[in-house]
């Protein structure tokens, strides 16, 4: 695991995320705390379980975010799943095991991209032998002054091709297509996998065909390599890995934690809410999920929950899943003053993102101070008046500004444009005073 220090995590999401500072610093120390258990003796290390937090504010504050860098940051299985998706066990929709699986499939993922670049040197090589058996198939005289005339034919198109003065060349490249039969298998809740290993079953089942395509070697290189990378990653020690990595390193954020919260004494979807909550507990409480590749323990995944928490409340969950979300943390709405640093300050703002897309065309953009804080005022007002969805306001304001340039500028003649106040009020001062129009447009 990356050890990273609290105060260096939160500098590396100040990087992409403005404000939130409580937010962040919780983070990073459950971050921090996953690193010093694994220092930890190994019989006191399995009764250290982690601290999950329960992240409450509006939409476009930066929640799903932070979950997000974060997991990138410590380079561990993540995965975000909406509480409102899920149903209770009995009825049609999805299971909350579900997420658990996907876990692992995505830690399966990640380490066996790790596994192929370790092997990226022996797999170019191996790749490197078959296309020189494509571009000079074997001799059928086994004489040796022909044998060594082809070897030597074939030690001079190994140094071309390394120089890559071959690349531009054709050849013909044999590849694997199914011919299994496209086929939809419904399965009960909770039987996911069922499916999947059916369809692995039946896929066994049929011929494997082959199909020849002429493509550069430039191309068929890159093919190759990647296929004998393949071959020589072992599945089984990558699975081992991948399951010893989700549970010891993965987090799991769950979206929407509000929308199951039921108010007490209530009936109808009330219940089928506090039933939804009750199949989650398990999971985040400790449990073994049943997977296609073995066996998954979610006691030491870490959990992170978000919600607006308009009208729920958190003391308005069941009181034992309360009790598995120990950290607390309120974000901050966003107001003028964040907006105007979330388009100029992080790494991804939206300032340079529209500046670099439209460099594409030739055209040098740039932004005003002026035209920023002016965005940044009309941003507020229009959360304000109508519904406040964060930094996303953003978004739609820059889109609808910016949308006669991007359509007119492959023919345009001038190529550097500013915009500058004047211009962010005459294309959008109408529709943000206007509030049944900004309800719509912006």
């Amino acid at each position: 695991m990356t050890n990273f220090t609290p105060r260096e995590i939160v500098s590396e999401l100040d990087r992409y995320i403005i404000g939130q500072n409580d937010a962040k610093r919780a983070v990073a120390v459950a971050l921090r705390n996953r690193w010093r258990r694994q220092q930890v003796e190994t019989d006191l290390r399995d009764e250290i379980v982690p601290k999950n937090i329960i992240m409450i504010g509006p939409t476009g504050v930066g929640k799903t975010e932070i979950a997000r860098r974060l997991a990138k940051l410590a380079q561990a299985p993540f995965i975000k799943v909406e509480a409102s998706k899920f149903t209770e066990v009995g009825y049609v929709g999805r299971d909350v095991e579900s997420m658990v699986r996907d876990l692992l499939d995505l830690a399966i993922i990640m380490v066996k991209e790790e596994e192929a670049k370790k092997m990226h040197v022996k797999a170019e090589g191996n790749a490197e032998e078959k296309l020189l058996d494509l571009l000079l198939p074997g001799n059928a005289d086994n004489s040796p002054d022909k044998q060594e005339q082809h070897q030597h034919t074939r030690d001079k198109l190994r140094k071309l091709l390394r120089m890559g003065e071959l690349d531009e060349r054709f050849v013909e490249l044999e590849s694997e297509i199914s011919s299994m039969p496209q086929m939809n298998i419904l399965t009960p809740q909770g039987g996911e996998d069922l499916g999947i290993n059916m369809k692995e079953m039946f896929g066994n089942l049929f011929p494997k065909k082959t199909k020849r395509k002429r493509i550069k070697v430039s191309e068929a290189r890159e093919l190759l390599i990647a296929s004998e990378a393949e071959k020589l990653v072992d599945m089984e020690t990558v699975t081992s890995l991948a399951r010893e990595r989700t549970e010891q390193t993965g987090i799991i954020f769950i979206d929407e934690l509000d929308k199951i919260a039921s108010r007490e004494g209530m009936g109808g979807p009330e219940v089928s809410r506090e039933g939804v909550q009750r199949d989650i507990l398990p999971i985040v409480e400790g449990s073994t999920v049943n997977t296609k590749h073995g066996p998954v323990k979610t006691d030491h995944v870490l959990f992170i929950a978000a919600g607006a928490f308009h009208v729920a409340k958190p003391a308005d969950l069941i009181p034992e899943l309360q009790g598995r979300f120990p950290i607390r943390v309120e974000l901050d709405s966003l107001g003028e003053e964040e907006f105007y640093r979330i388009l100029t300050e992080p790494k991804n703002a939206l300032t340079r993102q529209y500046t670099a897309l439209l460099k594409t065309e030739s055209i040098d953009l740039e932004f005003a101070e002026g035209a920023i804080r002016e965005i940044a005022k009309i941003a507020k007002t229009v959360n304000d008046r109508t519904e406040n969805i964060g930094a996303r306001r953003l978004h739609t304001i820059m889109e609808k500004l910016l949308e006669e340039l991007s359509f007119d500028a492959p023919e345009l003649t001038e190529r550097k444009v500013t915009i500058d106040a004047e211009e962010v009020q005459r294309r959008l001062a109408d529709i943000s005073q206007d509030e049944d129009l900004s309800r719509y447009i912006l």
